[in-house]
Order: C-alpha cells, then structure tokens, then sequence
C-alpha cells in the first residue's frame, strides 16, 4: 500500500525555477535548485483560497487540486476530481482569474470523453515539444496538445512508454509532476517520494537522475511543511 501524497499537485511558474506545490487546500511557493538543496520558500503554507480568491468556493480550492499545468506566461489548467478550470494564476500577487470554467475534463477536453482521463487526472507535465503535456491517471498515461486539444499518441501503460520507471513506485501511478525549467527534466511524485528524470519525447530513452529518494531528503526547506495535516 502507497503513503499518502505528500504533494498532490504542482505548477511550474512562468517566474524562473520557481514553482507552487498543492497539498490538499494548501499550497506553497518555493525557489528550487536542481542538484542542490539551496531552495528557498517564497510563500509560507498558505490556504489555496487566501493566495487565489478566485478560486475560492470552487473545489480547486477546497479540497484542492489533484492535477495542474503551465501553459503560456502565467496560465494554467487546474483539476480537481472531473472538473477542470483555465486560470491566469498571477504570481505573487492576489489578481488570479479564471478564464474558462470551472468545467467537467470532458467539456473542456472533449478528446478525453470516455477515456479515464475523463473522471480525473492524476498529474501532468509539460513537454518540450510544441504545445504537449503529459497526463497521467493510475497506471496509464497519454499525450495531449492542449491547444488543439488532440491526443498525440495512443493511451499507454506508464511502463510501456517510461521503460526507466519499470520496477519503481512511478510504474504504478504518480501523485504530482512537473517539467522543471531546465530543458528536458521532469520532477516526479508519489507518497513521500521523488525522483528526476531526463524525458523524451516520443522515444523511451528516459533517464533518471540520481535515484527514487524521500522527498524531505532531497528538499529539505520542506521538513516541517510537508506533509500536510
């Protein structure tokens, strides 16, 4: 049995090497350092809805987002259980908006009706090719372009298409991921777990780097923040 997440979910900030970590209805704001444990914390845990008005009374607010990712500048799709919102989250300052929704993943991502992407989505990074992400729910995952809104590629198993994450708690599902700001690395989550791996898009030569450690460990600002009660 996994622990529960430690991080539910995450965006990338248009600011760099700045990114947000979602843990149920709260979030913080740190200055990460890839190969290094010099990050900062920018903004305290915080409730989602103090530091995004807009999206207070909505569910990406409470109980808080499962699943989010960058667009352009200083936009980003968020999700919570099927429903899914377009917003403009504003970095450090209180002026976020909602563009479009709040709406189920199935209105607003039609290509995704009757897939098991439709009834929520788990985690998602951005990809370095043109305007792509990868979605992934359970074991499964898949590509999108978010701005046609096709799917690029067939739904696969994590394992078939991240061969590098065979035998790891990844293989099975991942609880928050994003594409860090240095080109072609991801961050993954799940449990109290990390890892960083080098992507490729449309090839599985995947590499990680450094090994599957606690997430405390490899961040250790967090230590006292996460996890979450």
């Amino acid at each position: 049995m996994s622990n529960p997440p430690y991080i539910n979910a995450a965006i990338r900030s248009s600011r760099d090497h700045e990114v947000y970590f979602f843990a149920k209805n709260k979030y913080v704001r740190l200055h990460y350092t890839p190969g290094t444990y010099d990050d900062k914390i920018l903004t305290n845990l915080r409730l989602i809805s103090g530091a995004f008005p807009k999206l207070a009374g909505t569910p990406f607010a409470d109980p808080g987002m499962d699943c989010a990712f960058d667009t352009e500048a200083t936009l980003a799709y968020v999700f919570s259980g099927n429903k899914c919102a377009y917003i403009d989250y504003a970095p450090g300052t209180t002026n976020d908006k909602i563009l479009a929704g709040p709406t189920t993943i199935a209105q607003m991502f039609p290509v995704l009706r009757n897939t098991v992407f439709a009834e929520g989505i788990d985690s998602a990074f951005r990809s370095t090719k043109g305007k792509e992400v990868y979605l992934f729910k359970g074991n499964k995952y898949v590509r999108i372009a978010y701005d046609s809104k096709q799917l690029v590629g067939s739904i696969r198993n994590i394992a078939d298409g991240f061969p590098i994450l065979n035998g790891t708690i990844f293989e099975s599902g991942i609880d928050a991921c994003f594409a860090s700001h240095k080109d072609s690395e991801a961050y993954l989550f799940k449990g109290n777990k990390y890892v960083r791996i080098h992507f490729t898009p449309g090839k599985t030569d995947d590499t990680l780097i450094g090994d599957v450690r606690p997430i405390l460990d490899g961040w250790p600002v967090l230590r006292g923040i996460l996890p979450v009660s």
